[in-house]
């Protein structure tokens, strides 16, 4: 099977990335292809569903319809997590229909922990951590979440959204969000001295247990972050934490293990398999777990691609 040829028979949100970070094609082309996210596929279909009051699905991070008692219900449909999705889809954030849908967020959302305009974030650091790569990402500023972030570290290194309840242990899952939202913040300009220290140390945190094991006695801290997933929402995995390192241009030996563990999920025709849905409402569906991925195979490409070239 050509594996690239599969790829490009797919949306412009994935086969801008292909071209760009697979076929090395020209600027011009990449540039064509991803202008047409605004107005083709899965990016027209997310943007046509916000609301004028700057919402998706009637919410901040959970949609409207769900009631405050069901905190622990999963739904990825709110304006927080269709953000998250635009980035990931590489919306143009100068195109007009990104800035008509970030004006409305910077003028009407609020979150729902305390009522703070959501480019300024709230607490818990998996949140804030999404928040600050949106923000960065369509140039929304973000320095009172990178502040946040400094503020809530842990003494281990990493972040816990279970800190303010009293957790002293990070987790994998809320310090990839920081570590991500941080170095985002950095490449679009901010600039602390204080969020370099605190990243690094996030980025030792998972390095020193290799992306998926305990550090105390080197066994598998859970099964699912060996498991590979798209879309990732909050959820640490394996691949996730490479593509974090990738964007760093970081190839440490400590990654080697997660890198090999990946590179043997090919199956025989170079395709990478959903192994873990995060299951929940959505906007727009992808792939069925169990089956071939192409946002995965995107992924682990590009991350084998960046480590062999080494």
């Amino acid at each position: 099977m050509d594996t690239v040829a599969w790829l490009l028979d797919s949306d412009p949100a994935i086969r801008w990335q292909i071209l760009a970070d697979l076929t090395d094609a020209p600027p011009e082309e990449v540039s064509a292809e991803r202008a047409k996210v605004a107005t083709e596929g899965w990016g027209a279909r997310v943007l046509t569903e916000q609301g004028e009051d700057g919402l998706w699905d009637g919410g901040t991070y959970r949609p409207g319809w769900i009631p405050p008692e069901r905190d622990g219900f999963d739904a990825w449909s709110a304006t927080h997590f269709s953000l998250q999705q635009l980035v990931d889809f590489g919306l143009d954030p100068e195109s007009p229909q990104a800035r008509r849908a970030i004006d409305r967020v910077r003028e009407n959302v609020r979150w729902e922990h305390a009522g703070e305009p959501y480019f300024e974030g709230e607490t818990e650091p998996c949140i804030n951590g999404v928040a600050l790569t949106i923000a960065s990402y369509f140039g929304e500023g973000g320095d009172t979440i990178a502040e946040t972030l400094v503020g809530s570290r842990l003494s281990d290194g990493g972040w816990n959204c279970w800190a303010e309840y009293g957790a002293r242990v990070s987790s994998f899952h809320s310090t990839i969000c920081a570590v991500e939202g941080l170095r985002d913040w950095q490449r679009a300009g901010g600039d602390d001295p204080r969020v370099t220290e605190t990243v690094e140390a996030g980025e030792e945190y998972l390095l020193e247990r290799g992306l998926f094991r305990r550090r105390s006695d080197g066994t598998v801290a859970d099964p699912r972050m060996t498991m590979i997933s798209y879309p990732v929402r909050w959820y640490h995995d394996v691949l996730r934490g490479l593509e974090h390192f990738r964007r760093q241009d970081l190839r440490d030996p400590r990654l080697a293990q997660a890198v090999e563990l990946v590179r043997g999920k090919a199956d025989a025709d170079g395709r990478w398999v959903l192994e873990n849905l995060h299951e929940g409402s959505v906007l727009v569906e992808f792939e069925l777990e169990g089956f071939p991925s192409q946002w995965l195979t995107l992924r682990a490409l590009r991350v084998l691609r960046w480590w062999d070239a080494a």
